[in-house]
């Protein structure tokens, strides 16, 4: 054969083709109506309202009877619960989440009226069970949920036994779960369903790859094969699982996407205002119907909801990703802000939190911090300030992936996109919570909020049976059952400091010290019970003993004071200025 003709031979045989695989293109309207069939056991990996939203167009008024998979559920799935869509969440953490995290009164009535079933795991344990269906495997081993409320309650699906290769040591096995189809919205696929997801991952797609019928992808664009080839490091689910491919951009929206490893997309911004929004909405059954009929029902398809958003909120979500974007919003901040008042008591507990795990930090010779929301979340940055003021090697790690980032002024959102660009490490839950947290070489110490914490260190922040659903787990079993320590930093108050738990959440073994907004409460030596070893005062020259009869009043129960009670230090300009930078609007620090 001659050169030219073999070029040419070589050429025809070797080229790699643009665009290849079946073309699975379809609306959302016909994925879900194709491929989603009552009774039904739904994962949503993602943040994909649209496809949220679709289910409901879909299936309101229908009774479906599905069961939801996922590892947490708020704004965007209130609309399925209302309509009595769901039968059963499988889940870690059900409530509101921004501006703060909270109960919602949709999912309370559910629980409380027994409209749905609630099956409460942990942020680790879901992904564990998932892996383990995608994997083939029969269970899971894990080391959460030990001694919690939630072992009694899942025993069809969770057992204890004695570990087989660690003499004397006990380990938890996990039915493996599948879902009967899963949701995934990405940035980019092909049109045969190679899916292409940026960093942080969350939950991952553990649960897409063991799904029984397939996987509906809906992503921002797609793509030819060629550009799924050229970032085939961001590819998390292959065609063969994908039933369809749905092209919806800003699909995420209330949420927001990320571009991490992918600079070219432009990314957006969570919808702040409208996540509000709905939380308000929600309040009221009446104005909440109302709500979904305009945003949900009234709309034919999705297109017509993003009109509805408006192209100038969408115009500005993209510009709010942008990663300096945060210095425009707390300069906007500044001129509201007060940095001569003086500190409040939830300022007051944050900065003394943050004093104690400068301390432990030190002390217990770390060189990770895992945080919770809200108060600990802000304690928890300004404990790192000061540690790399005093050139400690400190990374900090959130739960969904990020790790070894910085806070940023104007959003104290623990998930805040204008954290990501500052991460040296994006990944997923699994190897959050279940290495650098729960794994043998782990040196993380744990900062936590409660809902309720005993005097024993227990911690509720799921139920109270037959009165209340609170929130739900979400990480907080995994890391207060397999870290060294843990600080909680929870407000004071009968009912939420009580004698005894009503619901295990966390066991309170490694729960060590407690910081409250009147005061420091630690475990001394071998004690398993909460000493006052400090008083936070409420006024000025307050004395020790007028401290302790207001502390009384504010603990449910029976006070153990340390001899040597000390008075906490007050709150620096600097720290209440950090302090005031990270939350301008009080979203956690209050009036």
């Amino acid at each position: 054969m001659e050169v030219e003709a073999l070029r040419a031979f070589i050429d025809s045989k070797f080229q790699v083709p643009v665009v290849e695989g079946e073309d699975k293109l379809c609306s959302l309207e016909q994925a879900i109506r194709r491929h989603v069939k009552k009774g039904m056991a739904i994962h949503f990996a993602g943040r994909g309202g649209a496809l949220f939203y679709q289910l409901v167009r879909e299936f309101w008024g229908k009774n479906p009877d599905f069961t939801l998979i996922s590892n947490g559920v708020s704004v965007t799935v209130l609309a399925l619960i209302q309509g009595k869509l769901v039968k059963k969440i499988i889940t870690s953490y059900a409530g509101d989440v921004y501006p703060s995290p909270g109960p919602n009164p949709v999912i309370q009535k559910a629980y409380l009226s027994d409209e749905v079933e609630f099956e409460n795991w942990t942020m680790l344990t879901i992904p564990q069970r998932l892996l383990a269906g995608a994997m083939g495997w029969g269970f899971t081993p894990t080391r959460s949920l030990v001694g919690s409320s939630m072992e009694e309650e899942n025993k069809e699906s969770f057992t204890v036994i004695a570990d087989p290769f660690d003499p004397g040591k006990k380990i938890g096995l996990m039915k493996a779960l599948r879902p009967d189809i899963a949701l995934v919205h990405g940035v980019a696929a092909d049109r045969c369903g190679n899916l292409i997801m940026t960093y942080p991952l969350g939950p991952d797609v553990f649960g897409a790859w063991g799904a029984k019928n397939g996987v509906i992808v809906s992503a921002e664009k797609t793509v030819p094969t060629e550009y799924i080839r050229r970032h085939s490091h961001l590819v998390r689910i292959p065609s063969y699982m994908v039933k369809a491919v749905c092209e919806v951009p800003y699909g995420a929206h209330p949420g927001g996407m990320t571009n991490c490893g992918l600079p070219e997309f432009e990314h957006y911004f969570d919808d702040y205002d409208f996540v509000i929004d709905v939380r308000e909405a929600s309040r009221n059954e009446e104005k909440f119907l109302k709500w979904i009929k305009n945003w949900i029902l009234d709309c034919k398809d999705y297109n017509e909801y993003l009109s509805k958003v408006g192209r100038d909120r969408l115009l500005y979500l993209k510009g709010k990703a942008n990663s300096d974007s945060w210095k425009a919003e707390i300069t906007a901040e500044i001129p509201t802000i007060d940095f001569n008042r003086q500190a409040n008591p939830a300022e007051k507990m944050a900065i003394t939190a943050a004093h104690i795990i400068v301390d432990k930090f030190i002390m217990g010779e770390y060189k990770t911090i895992l945080t919770g929301v809200g108060l600990s979340n802000l304690a928890a940055w300004l404990a790192i300030h000061r540690l790399k003021e005093r050139g400690y090697d400190v990374d900090i790690m959130a739960e969904i992936g990020m790790y070894g980032y910085l806070p940023k002024a104007s959003d104290p959102t623990i998930f805040s996109y204008y954290c990501m660009p500052t991460c040296k490490i994006l990944n997923n839950i699994e190897t959050m919570l279940g290495v650098f947290v729960s794994g043998p070489s782990n040196q993380c110490i744990g900062i936590l909020a409660a809902g309720q914490v005993d005097k024993f260190g227990n911690i509720n922040s799921t139920k109270i049976p037959g009165v209340t659903y609170l929130v739900g787990s979400g990480g907080a079993n995994d890391i207060a059952t397999n870290n060294r320590e843990t600080v909680v930093v929870i407000n004071s108050g009968k009912l939420r400091l009580v004698e005894k738990v009503p619901y295990i959440t966390c066991p309170g073994k490694n729960v060590k010290t407690l910081v409250t907004d009147v005061g420091v409460f630690e475990k001394i030596g071998d004690k398993e019970t909460f000493t006052l070893t400090a008083y936070i005062p409420s006024k000025a020259n307050q004395k020790a003993e007028e401290a302790v009869a207001e502390i009384k009043e504010k603990v449910g129960w029976e006070l153990d004071v340390a001899p040597n009670l000390k008075k906490t230090e007050l709150p620096t300009k600097e720290e209440l200025t950090l302090l005031r930078l990270f939350d301008p609007k009080r979203f956690f620090t209050g009036s």
